[in-house]
């Protein structure tokens, strides 16, 4: 590696988006296998989207933006907010299509446009107002769409607009998801389609008794401040209900104790009719139900319960052709969680079922893992059982239809997606990406108790040659591994800390994803716990590598990863020596109910686990530098978190550092702040652990 570029590396993770553009992604897989739609920018550096066909071996592009847009407005739903946060793109950011991926519909400026797989131009369909998540019906003559908060449906062809579900209050919508179902549970949409076209299944959220936030630009004080509803852990949830609504306008509600069961957490509607998951408030009951579209009575297909919290899967609950149910459950006498078909166990005892990808007759595609640190690609059908499909180290997905399947890998090497079709040699979809100007090189480290971590050194570092502070670098939480063998933007970034003179530390503790057990040991406590598991698989990877200097060791890391960099200074001053905290959640009281009650309860009922797991009211512990980061428009970790322990620590006389950063939501979006962000952190980090410059500055 030619550790000269180093210093290009910053600039570079922000003009491509930490690596993402250029890569294919959002693949659609024809039920034939015969056309694969996906999403590309046109370059490294691009971050314009563009739609693809891959089809007989050759790619062509099916919709370019800029030839389309003709500047109307842009709708401003908190939707469309989430989908341009998390993808940090531009043009077609999402689409879906009929049935036979023959057809594809997508939202731009505001527009509705679709276009056909058969070379003709894209096409706008009319719309009554800026259009938020297009969907096309699965016969391919209508799309249902949300502008305003109602539900329209159009002809794909032309003619009238239909109004479905139009709001009966001022704080109701149809056809969107409330705030913790897209944040926390999976759940993206609030409108699915019947599998004949003539009907839809559509979520009402009635928001007026949640609380209301209100987010203002303090670099902006013209500006109004935006109003959301945001219910934190113990306050009242959104009032979800369903509906199937025909397209002459029949509504029928779909009765289910909402009482018991508030939270709407899986819809789908198969050809067996509608499928519900319903969750109750304190997580430990989930219900299956099979709903009659005509009456909207439900009958429960299965009831599943957890001590602890039952896990929503991606993908269930499902059904295979012939009607059996699919579920991925807790088994709890061999702590595994099991694909289940109709009750009955198909995968083996530790193989952890993390998703359900698609259903194709009675072939079951998932994700699982045999070991934590990966994720493989699995099929199961009756018969045969199962099979691994993916072969190298790393983390894979896939979409299939047919023989085809696209395969979607990060490993060591990179990102790739490959196409694989019976009897065709295999091809991949081309990658458009940079390739990065740092090569990471970790040490896999089996720590003790499950620990497991990745060491990054510097690559001119040679073993006994000096002392090296450490930093480590951990997310930490529920829900992601950071050390896994895989090139992904993180490990890229532990290796430019690294090359700058630090042995950079990833260690994923408890309850990062793994076996039932693992992912609940941090019950009631999310502070302590994690704090614990980073100085235990810092000693043990200190042990094994001498030249790791224990008496320097900071700690970064964001959201929740920012979290317990903070709790590492306040809590264990004695190991760590500074911390960078970006978007701490400081005040558990202060995040969503969903998230947070999961593994804390309900705050009414035990305070205590809130107390815990904050960091509001350790201010006076601070004794060690201490540098927050916040994006003052963040309304998902909101900046009140960050000033009011900054607040804390002024009254407590303990000096720190706060950088705010405007107009940036919880990911910091603009390409000069991201870039500059990490130059900011590297000197704040070398000024207080003592570090020297690497010998090829």
């Amino acid at each position: 590696m030619n550790v000269n570029r180093a210093p290009e590396f910053p600039r570079q993770l922000a003009r491509t988006r930490k690596f993402t553009l250029g890569l294919p992604h959002a693949v659609t897989v024809s039920p034939d296998g015969e056309r694969v739609l996906f999403l590309r920018t046109g370059s490294g550096a691009d971050p314009v989207a563009r739609l693809w066909l891959y089809q007989e071996g050759a790619e062509r592009e099916l919709a370019d933006p800029a030839g389309l847009a003709r500047g109307g407005a842009e709708p401003v739903a908190e939707r469309v907010r989430r989908e341009r946060a998390r993808t940090r793109t531009a043009g077609v950011t999402s689409y879906t299509t009929d049935s036979a991926v023959r057809l594809a519909v997508f939202a731009l400026g505001g527009e509705l446009w679709a276009v056909r797989t058969d070379g003709s131009a894209p096409f706008r369909v009319p719309a009554a107002g800026p259009a938020v998540d297009p969907r096309l019906s699965p016969d391919g003559r209508h799309v249902a769409y949300v502008t305003g908060g109602a539900l329209h449906v159009v002809p794909v062809a032309g003619g009238g607009d239909l109004l479905l579900a139009a709001p009966d209050g001022p704080d109701v919508t149809y056809g969107l998801p409330e705030h913790v179902a897209a944040e926390s549970m999976h759940r993206s949409r609030g409108h699915w389609w019947a599998p004949d076209g003539h009907a839809l299944l559509v979520a009402r959220v009635d928001e007026t008794d949640v609380q209301r936030w209100h987010l203002a630009d303090p670099a902006d004080p013209a500006a109004e401040p935006r109003t959301v509803r945001y219910p934190t852990a113990g306050t009242t949830n959104a009032d979800v209900s369903l509906y199937v609504v025909t397209l002459d306008g029949r509504r029928t509600e779909v009765a289910w104790d909402r009482t018991a069961y508030e939270y709407l957490a899986t819809v789908r509607w198969d050809a067996h009719g509608p499928l519900l998951g319903v969750q109750s408030r304190d997580q430990r009951t989930l219900l299956t139900l099979a709903a009659d579209p005509g009456t909207g009575a439900t009958r429960v297909l299965a009831e599943t319960r957890d001590a602890h919290w039952t896990r929503l899967v991606p993908g269930t609950p499902a059904r295979t052709a012939s009607g059996a149910l699919l579920q991925v459950t807790n088994d709890t006498a061999t702590d595994t969680y099991r694909l289940v078909r109709d009750g009955e166990p198909v995968t083996p005892a530790g193989l952890q079922v993390r998703a359900v990808l698609g259903v194709t007759g009675e072939r079951v595609l998932f994700t699982a893992a045999e070991d934590p640190t990966q994720r493989h690609v699995w099929a199961y059908e009756p018969g045969p059982g199962c099979t691994r499909l993916s072969d190298e180290a790393g983390h894979h997905t896939a979409t299939a239809g047919g023989a085809t399947t696209v395969l979607e890998s990060v490993t060591p090497a990179g990102s790739a997606a490959h196409v694989l079709a019976s009897g065709r040699p295999g091809a991949a979809l081309a990658s458009l990406a940079e390739e990065p100007v740092l090569r990471p090189g970790p040490l896999h480290l089996d720590g003790p108790d499950g620990l497991r971590a990745n060491l990054f050194l510097p690559s001119w570092h040679r073993p006994g040659g000096g002392r090296l502070p450490v930093l480590l670098d951990p997310y930490g939480g529920p829900g992601l591994r950071l050390a896994v063998p895989a090139r992904g933007w993180w490990t890229l970034v532990s290796q430019w800390f690294a090359e700058q003179g630090f042995a950079v530390l990833v260690t994923d503790g408890r309850a990062t994803p793994g076996a039932p057990s693992w992912e609940r040991m941090s019950t009631g406590d999310k502070r302590d716990t994690a704090v614990a598991d980073q100085v235990q698989g810092l000693h043990a990877a200190a042990a094994g590598h001498p030249d790791l200097d224990l008496d320097r060791v900071g700690i970064r890391g964001w959201s929740f990863g920012g979290f317990l960099a903070a709790a590492a200074v306040l809590t264990r001053p004695d190991v760590f020596h500074a911390a960078v905290a970006g978007a701490p959640v400081t005040d558990a009281r202060l995040y969503d109910t969903h998230y947070q009650e999961r593994f804390l309860g309900h705050p009414a009922k035990h305070p205590e686990h809130y107390d815990r797991s904050s960091l509001v009211g350790l201010g006076h512990r601070l004794r060690r530098p201490l540098l927050l980061v916040h994006g003052l428009a963040d309304d998902n970790v909101v900046a009140a978190h960050t000033l009011r322990l900054s607040a804390e620590l002024l009254a407590a006389g303990r000096p720190h550092s706060v950088l705010p950063v405007p107009g940036a939501s919880h990911m910091i979006s603009d390409d000069a702040i991201a870039e500059n962000l990490l130059w900011f952190e590297l000197a704040f980090l070398r000024r207080e652990l003592n570090a020297d410059p690497p010998p090829y500055v």
